[in-house]
Formats: structure tokens, sequence, C-alpha cells
């Protein structure tokens, strides 16, 4: 799943392309329309499509912006203003082009399902392999539930002691803080690669119980987090399996990783070993996080 690096990265290639330009029509793939008509919610969700047209072509792209693992694109007509708002899901991914046949990877030029026309005559492209990702078109962003109790950005000066108070709280003691960190409540866009590389730099074993740790060593995880968040955005985010930038191109931080799917830890040679916590698998050194 594509995590605020890679979002960042998404929200970047696309940004220059769609600013100011006016939404002249949207187009639907045929899986999206079918899916919709069998009363599904395939790729736009909380609106039929009629609506989503309605309330989306016409208007004009004045704000994009990256929440978390959402891309946000603020769109206006005639002084009403809306959002649309993007989750990429585990395999989503928006493309600029002139013609679909621009985009080279082969699985998101055969799986597009949303063509946004613009007005300089590019294409912006949603695609998505998997089809868990998702478009929405709201009025505001607090008409989405995901947002209203959703922590501030990791890098926000704010950010240290909302996560700090978070932990303190009686009903988190005994949870393990891989669960924690994951929790967009808690952090906003971390997910399991930058957890888990993370609690690494830490020095922190992934099932540690949230009372065990000091306020000396949460805070310590914590400048890690930002750390590897702002490498992965450096690097170009990870590209393990189908991330892609807007352009096609792949990022490289895969390259760099310490423990997610590596074989063994570079510090001390240990098989690096999993475990799930909190349903999602976590890649370790026993050896090296306690």
């Amino acid at each position: 799943m594509p995590e605020l690096p890679e979002v960042e990265h998404v929200k970047r290639g696309i940004e220059p392309f769609i600013i100011n330009t006016i939404i002249k029509s949207v187009t639907f793939s045929s899986k999206v329309i079918d899916g919709k008509s069998d009363g599904k919610e395939t790729i736009i969700k909380g609106i039929n499509l009629d609506g989503f047209r309605q309330f989306t072509e016409g208007y004009k792209i004045y704000k994009v912006e990256r929440r978390s693992k959402y891309i946000n694109i603020y769109i206006e007509k005639n002084q009403e203003r809306r959002v649309l708002i993007s989750h990429l899901g585990m395999a989503g991914g928006f493309f600029i082009v002139n013609h679909l046949d621009e985009i080279y990877a082969p699985n998101y030029r055969k799986h597009w399902h949303v063509i946004f026309h613009l007005s300089n005559g590019k294409l912006l492209v949603y695609s998505d392999i998997r089809r868990f990702g998702e478009i929405r078109n709201v009025q505001a962003l607090n008409n989405y539930a995901s947002f209203k109790n959703m922590a501030p950005e990791p890098f926000d000066e704010s950010a240290l002691d909302h996560y700090l108070t978070y932990l303190n709280q009686p009903k988190v003691k005994h949870k393990p803080i891989k669960q924690l960190i994951l929790d967009h409540k808690v952090i906003a866009g971390c997910g399991n690669i930058y957890a888990c590389e993370a609690l690494y730099r830490a020095a922190i074993h992934p099932a540690t119980d949230v009372q065990s740790l000091n306020q000396q060593a949460r805070q310590n995880l914590f400048l890690e987090v930002q750390a590897v968040l702002n490498e992965g955005i450096k690097y170009g985010g990870t590209s393990i399996s189908d991330y892609r930038h807007a352009d096609g191109k792949t990022g490289t931080m895969q390259l760099r990783l310490n423990v997610y799917k590596q074989q063994q830890c570079k510090k001390c040679g240990h098989k690096i070993e999993q475990q799930v916590i909190a349903t999602r698998n976590s890649h370790f050194c026993p050896v090296c996080q306690k």
C-alpha cells in the first residue's frame, strides 16, 4: 500500500500539471460503470456516476494537497467549492499523460478506471490494478469520517506532543507500540514499511507494550518515524511491487530498507524475523530490537 512518502510523490507529480485547469469531462472504465450498476462502490464512492460528473465537470482545480495517505484535489465553480478525496488503496496511482498509451507500465495502462480530461489538453488518469482505491466528491473534508480524528501531519510542530499525549492514555498502555504508530489517530501516514524501519532504527521490538517504553524512548521513536518518512520522500518512495510515480518512474527507497522484506540484519547479520502484530506482518531483528 502506498504510504506517506509515495503519496507525497504522486501529489508532487500531478500538481504542476493540474493546478488552475478546468475539468472538462470525466470518463469511467467499464469496470466502474458495471460495478456501480450492480450496486458496488467501485472506485467512485459515496455518490453515483451522474452525480460525480455533475459536481466535477466544469470545475476548476485551485489546490492540491496530501493529507496522511490521501490526495485532496480542491475544485470550484460559480463560487461553489468541493473536494475530490482520493486514497490509492493497495495499488492505485495517478498519471499525467496526453494519451493512455503514454502510461508505460502495462498493468496501469490496462487497469485505468477514471480519466479527468483537463482544459490544458492533459489527461489525469486514475489507475488501480486491484481496485481497492477510491475517489470521493464531497462538499468539505469534515464530511468524510476518516479526517475527523486524524493526527497532525508528522512534520507539524504539534505532531510530537499529540503522539506523546496519546501514548500516555491508560487505554493504550498494554497495546504493542507497532499498532499505535500505524494508527492514523496517533501518527498520520505511517504505514507498515516505514513503521518497521523506524522501530529498527530506534532498536525497539514491534511487540513491545507502550507502558514498557519511557518518555525518552517514545520520543526517540517518533523522531525515527519522522526521519524515515523524510528519507522515503527524498528517495522517491518504496517501489517493491506496483508503486509508480505520476510519470511512471519508480522510487529507490527499497534499496535503503534495513528490515522490511530483508533476509538478514545489516548490523549483526542475524536472520530477519516476522511476526503478525495487529493484523500486519512485522519485520524485525530479534537481536538488535529488544
